[in-house]
């Protein structure tokens, strides 16, 4: 019999939600960064106010302010110190995610889509419209970040990865591309019929979780092998495999999200409840929860004040009973500021 699945809606945003990520689990529980974007038809500004929570409950903790334009990528170090965001307005940004204060802004040549930490946090990759990869040494910020070229089209995600000697990048030019970390060489290419939508990378157990068009793809990080692949019912937007690799879960076009057994690819629930496309997905490591970024299905959004429910951008949340619980200390880190 399946575990009852119950959904907590964290809402706040006022723009469709597009990224999703977590923390390593730190002493005072583990963390969510969520990045929003603007609609497609507006004539205003987007929020640009990527959000952190508290990653168990979801309780909001406070809003990145900085940005003047949409937010395409944001990501938390291991412990949850610093937290780094990709914008629209041709710069990432690198926050302090205790106090909510931004430390530094990096400028580019056209829009960001991507930031990722090293393990260390010493070093940020970016990635973006402008086709390249950027490493910036966060000790030394007045130093040019080194540069990698070799996509013909923008840079959707990037990643480290095997242990930070690799670089993982994801186009519109339908390829994802392994990199030397030292070298900046290219290792090897994949190549697709149609634009990767989503790339997920697992630490543990080396393996790179692709989806593009219907596909749901596993690829053995390393080499860059296919392990296995599992057709949807719908064009697939992102998909996220359980670190105990007995299940994965998906969301895309037909406003559903889709729980798999990873052995078989058998497809044993879907989860209704989107009044529009779901964008992103991530299983937090350790965590009995499954959140899911979705997108409404109305344009007249407002600017509500926090507390109050927003018709546009949330975060949903499938909780798994029974819950782990994890221990908390009784001080949490003080909030950021709205």
């Amino acid at each position: 019999m399946a575990m009852r699945q119950t959904p907590l809606t964290c809402s706040g945003h006022t723009r469709p939600v597009v990224d999703l990520a977590f923390s390593g689990i730190t002493p005072y529980g583990y963390f969510l960064i969520s990045a929003c974007k603007e609609m497609e038809v507006c004539f205003f500004l987007a929020d640009g106010k990527p959000m952190l929570r508290q990653g168990d409950t979801g309780d909001w903790i406070g809003t990145f302010l900085g940005h003047k334009g949409a937010v395409w990528g944001a990501t938390l170090n291991t412990d949850a110190t610093k937290a780094a965001t990709a914008a629209a307005d041709f710069t990432a940004k690198v926050w302090d995610a205790l106090s909510g204060d931004e430390v530094l802004t990096l400028a580019h040549k056209h829009i960001v889509k991507t930031v990722n930490f090293t393990q260390d946090s010493g070093c940020l990759l970016t990635g973006g419209n402008d086709k390249l990869l950027r490493i910036y040494d966060l000790s030394n910020t007045d130093a040019a970040p080194q540069e990698i070229a070799g996509h013909t089209s923008a840079i959707k995600k990037a990643l480290w990865c095997n242990n930070d000697k690799q670089i993982l990048s994801a186009a519109e030019d339908k390829t994802i591309r392994l990199w030397d970390g030292r070298s900046m060489e290219e290792v090897k290419t994949l190549s697709f019929n149609t634009s990767v939508s989503s790339m997920e990378y697992m630490a543990d157990g080396e393996i790179l979780v692709i989806t593009y068009g219907k596909t749901i793809a596993f690829y053995d990080a390393l080499s860059l092998d296919l392990i296995k692949s599992v057709d949807a019912p719908a064009p697939i937007n992102s998909a996220s495999l359980h670190p105990e690799k007995d299940f994965f879960v998906a969301g895309g076009e037909d406003f559903k999200l889709y729980k798999f057994d990873y052995s078989t690819k058998e497809e044993l629930e879907s989860y209704k409840g989107h009044f529009g496309p779901v964008h992103c997905v991530a299983l937090v490591r350790m965590a009995s929860f499954m959140p899911v970024a979705r997108r409404m299905g109305r344009s007249d959004c407002g600017r509500p004040l926090w507390g109050k429910p927003t018709a546009c951008g949330s975060v949903f949340f499938l909780r798994t009973w029974p819950q782990r619980t994890l221990s908390r200390s009784a001080t949490l880190p003080p909030e950021i500021k709205a």
